[in-house]
């Protein structure tokens, strides 16, 4: 999972297991409460699921045990350095943390620089280039956005053929 969602080390991994722990932790007990017929409870998982809905890991509509069904994969797709790569903004996770750490991307025209940032639900069609950022460039060598994806190599090999 480190590779996959470009960690630079174990320890994002487990502050995000860390992060899940909590909410599991306090489901459970919350469960328990409601059992005993805590009148707070109700109000707690509801409370809970607003918090998880605005970062866009639940639906508005979940229950307690949609929290207890989570996993560590929720809360990475979260982060913003994954944003970016699902975005198209970045090649790679590696290239996409580059970019957040040297100040190439804002969010809501805020630059941010932390690429363990979680992205709300309302943000994330404002994940883009910071506006003084050279990637703004459409020309820009190292933009991808208007290329051609590595999937489309068939595609681009029966055109060259054509060409020729």
């Amino acid at each position: 999972m480190v590779g996959a969602y470009g960690l630079k080390n174990k320890r994002e991994l487990w502050k995000a297991e860390s992060e899940l722990r909590k909410y599991r932790t306090n489901a459970r007990d919350i469960q328990a409460s409601l059992r005993l017929g805590d009148a707070r409870a109700m109000e707690q998982v509801r409370s809970m699921v607003g918090r998880l809905s605005r970062y866009g890991i639940l639906s508005e509509k979940a229950t307690a045990d949609d929290i207890l069904a989570l996993n560590v994969q929720s809360f990475l797709e979260r982060r913003l350095q994954t944003f970016v790569m699902r975005k198209g903004l970045a090649r790679t996770p590696g290239m996409a943390r580059q970019m957040i750490v040297h100040g190439h991307i804002s969010v809501a025209d805020r630059k941010i620089t932390i690429p363990g940032y979680k992205v709300l639900k309302v943000e994330e069609d404002s994940v883009s280039y910071a506006p003084n950022s050279p990637f703004t460039n459409e020309l820009h060598p190292m933009r991808i956005v208007g290329e051609k994806k590595e999937g489309d190599k068939g595609q681009q090999a029966a055109e060259k053929k054509e060409d020729a």
